[in-house]
């Protein structure tokens, strides 16, 4: 009778929207990878294929075990994060994979279902409020732990995605200066690769007056925008010389490329280059199943793993990308309606997780491949090549998806 309630409690529309996602990004494989001699089409086919009975272990495991048991996978997940220093293997200049044989698992992409289930579970404490800085301390802790063992593989796509749990702590509580700090920082720094800073200084300044005049704080709103002006001044001088001296040389590249500084067609920019070629051949319709130019003529690099997309663009043209976008949001959308209506605090911030998580995956990719965002190595959930990144991304979805099914017996 229970296994009958999950079966019957299950989203199939989740469901659905997956399969269909599985489906088509291993066709895009095939028709990327058909004229390689390894064969990765095969090798992306078994990794599906073992994802049944991973999603039936999901399904079948009490779904109180994830909420008991979360610090402790969490720690888990830490664990085989820092051994990737002693044991791991290094592929193209990069420590984050573990070998058994010919076979490689990355941790990393298990290590954002933990850490989701370890930021839900402690949420979920009603004596939690992310008003109090020790609270606030503990929840960032939680977030940036992982962080801080993936940087240094070095993995700052991955890195990247954990952004996304600051929004999920607003949402829960974690005062909006958190957030309006993150995107104030980014804005500067961008502000200060393209202008002088000089001028940035003086955008800082104006802005700053504007807010002082309109706030209601009085006097004391003179001694905090002081603060911050002298702050972000520091901050603005700064810029030039941490990128010219903390980033590497690639990373610099790729920034002065993405902001037009540089044109370097046959180098750092030639992936983007050729991806917007792919895309932009495809026009309205596609070229076709399997008759994509650029894919076959192999052009662009890894077209299989980061850039899966620019098949989908180049064969099945705009309306079929409209397609795939559609199905992802609709994803994302349903997933966050779901959350939304959970009875337990836990399975609703997990919720959130997992749309926050699967989203930042999908837009950085788009925008990496259309040339928008700098290459950063980030995965499209479920298209891209690999038994971790889709492991993990199914194992992400359907933790939540059997907390939803359990909703009706309350836990």
């Amino acid at each position: 009778m229970k296994n009958q309630s999950i079966k019957k409690n299950l989203d199939w529309t989740c469901i659905l929207i997956y399969s269909a996602l599985v489906i088509m990004g291993w066709l895009n494989i095939y028709s990327s990878s058909l004229s390689s001699i390894d064969e990765t089409y095969q090798k992306q086919l078994i990794f599906i294929l073992l994802t049944i009975p991973l999603i039936f272990i999901i399904l079948a495991i009490d779904g109180k075990f994830y909420e008991k048991y979360a610090s402790i996978i969490f720690i888990g997940s830490l664990i085989t994060l820092a051994g990737l220093f002693l044991f791991g293997k290094t592929i193209a200049g990069q420590r984050c994979w573990y070998a058994i044989g010919s076979f490689t698992i990355q941790p990393s992409e298990f290590a954002k279902a933990a850490t989701s289930l370890a930021l839900a579970k402690f949420l979920s404490d009603s004596q939690i409020n992310l008003k109090e800085t020790n609270r606030q301390i503990q929840a960032l802790a939680i977030v940036f732990l992982p962080v801080l063992l993936i940087l240094p593989q070095p993995d700052p796509g991955s890195a990247l995605i954990y952004s996304i749990f600051i929004i999920v702590l607003y949402r829960e509580g974690l005062p909006a200066w958190y957030v309006w700090t993150g995107f104030s920082t980014i804005t500067l720094f961008v502000l200060s690769l393209v202008l002088e800073p000089q001028y940035v200084i003086l955008i800082a300044l104006i802005t700053l007056l504007l807010v002082h005049f309109k706030s209601r704080l009085g006097d004391r709103n003179i001694v905090l925008s002081s603060i911050l002006f002298v702050l972000i001044s520091g901050f603005v001088l700064s810029v030039n010389y941490v990128f010219e001296n903390v980033f590497k040389q690639h990373h610099r590249d790729r920034f002065n490329i993405l902001l037009g500084k540089t044109v370097d067609l046959k180098g750092v920019g030639y992936n983007t280059n050729q991806s917007e070629i792919a895309i932009g051949s495809g026009g309205w319709l596609g070229r076709g199943f399997l008759e994509g130019t650029q894919t076959k003529g192999g052009f662009v690099p890894e077209q299989h793993t980061d850039y899966i997309f620019t098949t989908v663009g180049e064969e099945w043209g705009f309306a079929g990308s409209i397609v795939v976008i559609g199905l992802f949001v609709s994803l994302f959308l349903r997933v966050i309606y779901l959350a939304e209506r959970q009875k337990t605090k836990f399975s609703r911030v997990y919720g959130y997780c997992v749309a926050g998580i699967l989203f930042t995956h999908f837009f950085v990719n788009i925008a990496m491949v259309v040339g928008i965002f700098p290459t950063i190595g980030v995965p499209l959930p479920f298209f891209s090549y690999g038994g971790s990144g889709l492991w993990g991304f199914t194992i992400l979805l359907f933790i939540f998806l059997k907390m939803d099914a359990n909703k009706v017996n309350e836990w």
